[in-house]
Parts: structure tokens; sequence; C-alpha cells
């Protein structure tokens, strides 16, 4: 999508950290952005900031809670109402949840994916009709992790699971929706300046949860300053390219390589070397079949 100036964006997420990042950078390129966040803290934090950058008029904060899917239809309709029509959507809603596996609890389960992969459904099933509905073409990303795609400490299982499926339906869906003109990125981010770890203060009160995650949250989590740490405008930058390149994936540190290359070298040297032409003929020619590439 190279035309960007005057677009319309929605960012989950968007009051703080990454969101926040990308809402910045958006903006500095021209862009309209609905900031939609659970915390109002964080949006009345983020209007002030546009504020005082005398960007006010370019932003629009909507108090969101991405696992409400009726909220999301008239978040989706707020927005044309405000801005007109939507062109890209930026599913990055997310929460740092962990804690010991022996303790794990239906409540986890549900509260984490809830969130981290449901709130990418939601937003696909919400707002793609929109896109679609201007015939204009658009581009949507969605925030998963670089932790799903290598293995990871039990301890990190809920997220772990949910950012793998958010990385698998960006796949799926990319070449699909590249006939509409609608582009697809997947933000698979290492340690960037955010507050995803404040999962007590960003759990709904509909959602339980159990004693050992609980004690986990309660606790925080050990957030080790590295000299890698990524500031959320320079992720928004990274972003910004992709939208415009319609790149797939979106990959902020190298350091998870090495992991990366040896879980895939894995996953090859346990495929069978003997092949059915057939079978090999219908998976190259399948729709979408070239997603992967830039």
């Amino acid at each position: 999508m190279k035309d960007i100036p005057g677009k319309v964006a929605f960012i989950t997420g968007g009051g703080s950290g990454i969101g926040l990042g990308i809402a910045g950078v958006f903006v500095n390129a021209g862009m309209k952005v609905v900031l939609a966040d659970l915390r109002q803290d964080h949006l009345d934090s983020a209007l002030a900031e546009f504020r005082e950058r005398g960007q006010s008029r370019s932003v629009h904060a909507i108090r969101l809670d991405v696992t409400d899917r009726a909220a999301m239809a008239a978040a989706a309709d707020e927005t044309e109402r405000v801005f007109g029509k939507l062109h890209v959507l930026v599913n990055n809603a997310g929460v740092g949840i962990q804690g010991p596996f022996t303790g794990i609890t239906y409540a986890d389960w549900d509260f984490g994916l809830a969130v981290n992969l449901g709130g990418v459904v939601n937003g696909l099933q919400t707002f793609l009709p929109h896109i679609r509905a201007h015939g204009e073409g658009g581009h949507v990303v969605n925030t998963a992790s670089l932790a799903a795609l290598v293995p990871m400490p039990a301890q990190f299982v809920i997220y772990v699971a949910a950012k793998a499926a958010v990385i698998a339906i960006s796949e799926t869906i990319r070449g699909e929706l590249k006939q509409e003109n609608i582009g697809v990125s997947v933000l698979c981010p290492g340690p960037i300046r955010t507050n995803i770890y404040e999962v007590s203060r960003n759990r709904p009160a509909k959602f339980g949860v159990g004693d050992a995650f609980r004690e986990a949250e309660e606790a925080g989590a050990t957030r080790v300053p590295f000299p890698s740490m990524m500031e959320p405008a320079d992720v928004g930058a990274l972003v910004l390219n992709a939208v415009r390149n319609d790149e797939l994936y979106i990959i902020t540190h190298g350091e998870w390589r090495p992991m990366a290359e040896a879980r895939h070298a894995a996953i090859i040297a346990a495929m069978p070397e003997k092949l059915d032409p057939a079978l090999v003929a219908m998976l190259a020619g399948r729709p979408g079949g070239s997603a992967h590439k830039g």
C-alpha cells in the first residue's frame, strides 16, 4: 500500500508500547489513527502526547476490550463515523501471560487465548468487511512474537500457543486477501520497551485466574534491560515499511536465528524423502502457494 497519506488505521493495544509506537509513525506519515486500548490511563497519556505534538486531530481514542465482540463492532462503526473509510487494521493488543505449568488452570488458558488469539480473530472478523466494502484495498498487521518461532520453556505455553496461531493465520490468509488488494504482515518482536508484562492490570474481571498464575502476575516478570531492547517507535518504522512494501514477516531481532534454524532443520530432517508427485503438484499449485514471498 504505497499511498499512505490520508489513510485510516485502527490499532488495538494502541495506547502504549508497540501499538503507540506504530501509531506515532503512522501519524507522522500522514495517516489518521484510532487508538483502541483496554486501559483509559494509557489512552489519556497517548492523547496528551499527540496534543503536545500538535497532532490531536489525527488521532481518536476508544476504550476497548478486544475479547468483547459487540464492543469491537461498535468501535468499527465509530471509526468510520470519525475518520471515514478504514484501510489498515493492526491487531496488536496482547498480554505477556506466563506462570508455572504445573499450576495452570482453564481460567488462565481462557484469558490468554481470548486476548492474544481471540483478539486477532475478532479484529479480522469485525474489520475486514469494512476494508472490503470500499474496494480500495488495505493492509492487516497481526502482532505475534519471536517466541512463537522457537521452542520455549513451559511457563510460556499459553502465550506461545496463541502467538504461533497468529503467525499461522497470517500466513494462511495472505494469499487470498492479496487477490482483494489487501496485504497481510505478521510482526514478531523480541525485547521491546513495553508494559506487556503488567498482566494483572490488563486482565478483565470476567476472566478468572489460577492461584499459581495470580502469584506470578502479582510478583511481576523479571525484566532484563538488554542493550538490544528496541524503542516502540523503531518497531513502528518497521511496520510502516512492511505496509508500504507488502512484506509478510516483520522481525525485530536476529538473536533467535540459531534456534529457528535448528528447529526448522529438525523438521526438514524428519520428513520422508519419498514423494508423491501428484501431491507435490497439488501443494505447489494451492491458492496462495507463493504467499511467503516478500
